[in-house]
């Protein structure tokens, strides 16, 4: 039987191993576990309009893109039906 001097290093065991552990992980975290440019910079990042002049150019443009995107959207659809017509004659 171990007697006095195992329990007391069983018990320095028991509570040094969680605390090592949690000094070990808990410290220099920047270094070791980030992702370098993770996050967006400010220059990066969206700017929120507050004049009034600012919200209306943004929706200009916003306006401009979502007509863009609908422009290009119709025509691939014209071409995906024109291309559907072309086999169905061909089927003919």
């Amino acid at each position: 039987m171990g007697g006095i001097n195992l329990e007391v290093f069983k018990f320095g065991v028991y509570i040094l191993f969680p605390i090592a552990s949690m000094y070990y992980f808990g410290t220099n975290l920047d270094s070791r576990f980030s992702v370098p440019d993770f996050w967006p910079k400010r220059e990066e990042t969206h700017r929120i309009p507050f004049e009034r002049d600012e919200i209306r150019m943004e929706l200009d443009r916003l306006k401009r893109q979502r007509l863009q995107r609908r422009k290009e959207r119709l025509e691939s659809e014209e071409v995906q039906k024109d291309g559907q017509r072309e086999r169905l004659v061909e089927r003919e």
